[in-house]
């Protein structure tokens, strides 16, 4: 009974894709049906009662039809669940069916289909090297999800003289990924050459989909892996959660979750090779889960994988152009990884209930990514070094704002937010607005624009007077706890007009995304709702300030003109602090706030 369980819900799929595709068929058949007809429609008459009862009657048949597509939707979504338990199965063998696990993979995760092949020309080897070398020192150096050397046999068997020598289809679907990758990385714009050549990269490799995605093999990881990290380049065609799903999905199925036993002899090459698969999904992981403010695809309770061994005395021997060592940047990225991981779901998935009112936990979280960022090598590239000072202060504002069990934040902690949004924007926005992209900067570089914007704007509008007058609150520190994270800047005494620049560089960083990114611009309008009151209030504000500074200035000289022997103190004569009115701007600030504003509907 247990045997015949997965084949009888695979051919309930099946039956569920059928029934799909007729409709989709259907629909098509019926646009194309209107299309043909709408240029020899008679001129619009006024609508009758007859019309409107028709209408009426259209529209009841239509949510009719869109409820018995939304089952059919879900039944198949029901047994693809069920099917996925085991992803050891060979059910999805195209020898025996047509309908594939990659097949569905793409079905669920595909936001617009992608395009016909545009160029059937492959780039000349000297261009593709380009692309691979750019891959392997920005991408592979922190996801190390396969060796270097087969990426480079890759190239060898797809770029061979010999066309009737046999190339694998995991060989043309890593060599294709990477270069779209490579290619979209250094895109700038959604018309350049880059993001077409990269999704004609894509279009390519995913014609060996149904075999690279086949269940119950390490490749189907690592070919997912790549597939994830295209899609943060490319929301508009693939969406990285439900990516990351599978891509996790397949690695807890496949047992990676967890080290082989002590006892089971494991090669050690293999073992690290294995260990760099697992946390290169789990870095992943986490990164797109945290900035779309979702639930992790497995809690850290369920791993017990060592990090892959610190090799970093050597370069790896085997690679051809590696200069710098090859666990370096990943096994940083692989720790960050971890710190954040914990709080992420201590604050965000473990339980709504508030913990104590002390602030020990968020310094002691913060204390440790501070640690690690002190550590960091001092050889790294300033360009690794930059990504992952963005990723603390990030790290920083996402720790310290609201959650379910800290829902309220100390006074110390909205000086640091406040501090921490603007140190971001300032580092981020030289390099959202460089020609060439020097690191590995997705999407999700303007969804992280968004969140420190939205935090910025909440903590203005809840604590407006004092984060203006540059107040430090007092902290009393345990004896023994952790310290609270270092305030930068400080002395800056011009919060009204450093606050009103960090509003506009978060407007001009996601004006410069929006180039790139369709969703950016949505990302862009959102964040321009939100902070108008708040910029108007500042600007009002300035404007207040500096009459105030050139009344002041003027009784200043009235003095010295009439008095040319006196020396007038300045500490007699210090400028009025800003209006003390309270800012009727926000009513509370939250991650679910947030949540709702990438999420509505």
């Amino acid at each position: 009974m247990n045997a015949q369980a997965p084949m009888t819900n695979l051919r309930k799929a099946k039956k569920g894709v059928e029934k799909l595709e007729k409709r989709i068929a259907y629909a098509k058949m019926r646009k194309a049906s209107v299309a043909m007809h709408e240029g020899d429609s008679p001129p619009m008459t006024p609508p009758d009662r007859k019309d409107s009862l028709a209408a009426i009657r259209a529209a009841i048949q239509g949510k009719a039809a869109r409820r018995r597509e939304a089952t059919d939707v879900n039944e198949l979504v029901s047994d693809f669940g069920f099917m996925t338990v085991n992803a050891t199965m060979r059910d999805f063998d195209t020898k025996t069916t047509s309908l594939t696990f990659a097949r569905l993979i793409l079905a669920a995760s595909l936001n617009e289909p992608l395009p016909r092949l545009k160029n059937p020309q492959m780039p000349s080897r000297q261009t593709a090297m380009g692309l691979l070398q750019y891959y392997l020192e920005n991408v592979l150096s922190l996801f190390p999800a396969f060796p270097e050397t087969a990426l480079f046999n890759a190239l060898d068997a797809v770029y061979q003289e010999n066309p009737q020598q046999h190339v694998e289809d995991f060989d043309y679907w890593i060599l294709y990924m990477v270069l779209a990758i490579g290619s979209m990385c250094q895109s700038r714009s959604s018309t350049d050459t880059f993001y077409t050549d990269g999704v004609d990269f894509v279009v390519r490799a995913l014609k060996f989909a149904d075999h690279v995605l086949m269940p119950g093999y390490p490749q189907q990881i690592q070919a997912l892996i790549l597939l994830v990290q295209y899609s943060t380049l490319d929301p508009a065609h693939f969406d990285s959660w439900q990516l990351i799903g599978f891509t996790c999905r397949a690695a807890v199925d496949l047992g990676y979750h967890q080290d082989p036993p002590k006892e089971q002899a494991v090669d050690k090459r293999a073992l690290q090779q294995r260990r760099k698969i697992f946390y290169s999904a789990y870095a992943l992981d986490r990164s797109i889960s945290m900035v779309h403010a979702r639930p992790f695809s497995f809690t850290d309770d369920a791993i017990t994988v060592a990090f892959p061994a610190d090799l970093s005395s050597t370069s790896d021997p085997e690679s051809p152009i590696s200069k710098l060592p090859a666990l370096d940047a990943s096994l940083l990225i692989f720790q960050l990884r971890k710190a954040q991981s914990t709080w992420y779901q201590e604050l965000f998935q473990s339980s709504r209930d508030p913990l104590h009112p002390s602030s020990q936990y968020l310094w002691q979280m913060c204390y440790e990514m501070r640690t690690w960022s002190e550590n960091l090598p001092k050889h790294l590239p300033q360009a690794t070094r930059e990504l992952f000072d963005l990723e603390l202060l990030y790290s920083y504002v996402y720790c310290l704002a609201p959650s379910c069990r800290f829902p309220s934040v100390s006074e110390l902690g909205k000086t640091l937010i406040f501090e921490y949004c603007m140190s971001y924007i300032q580092k981020l926005l030289p390099i959202a607005k460089d020609p060439i992209n020097t690191a590995f900067y997705t999407y999700h570089d303007a969804l992280r624009v968004y969140f420190i914007g939205s935090q910025f704007i909440a903590v203005l509008s809840d604590n407006l007077n004092a984060l203006l007058q540059g107040i430090i609150p007092f902290v009393n520190t345990i004896p023994g706890g952790p310290p609270p994270p270092p305030i930068p800047n400080m002395g800056r005494t011009d919060n009204i007009g450093r606050s009103i620049i960090c509003i506009e560089q978060i407007i001009e960083a996601l004006k410069t995304y929006g180039e790139r990114w369709d969703d950016s611009k949505a990302l862009k309008s959102s964040f321009e709702a939100q902070s108008t009151g708040m910029l108007g209030e500042l600007y009002r504000r300035q404007e207040e300030q500096q009459q105030q500074q050139q009344q002041q200035q003027y009784h200043q000289d009235i003095r010295d003109s009439s008095s040319p022997g006196t020396v007038v103190s300045g500490t007699d004569y210090k400028s009025s602090p800003p209006s003390q009115s309270q800012s009727q701007l926000g009513d509370g600030w939250s991650i679910d706030r947030f949540t709702e504003d990438i999420y509505k509907g």
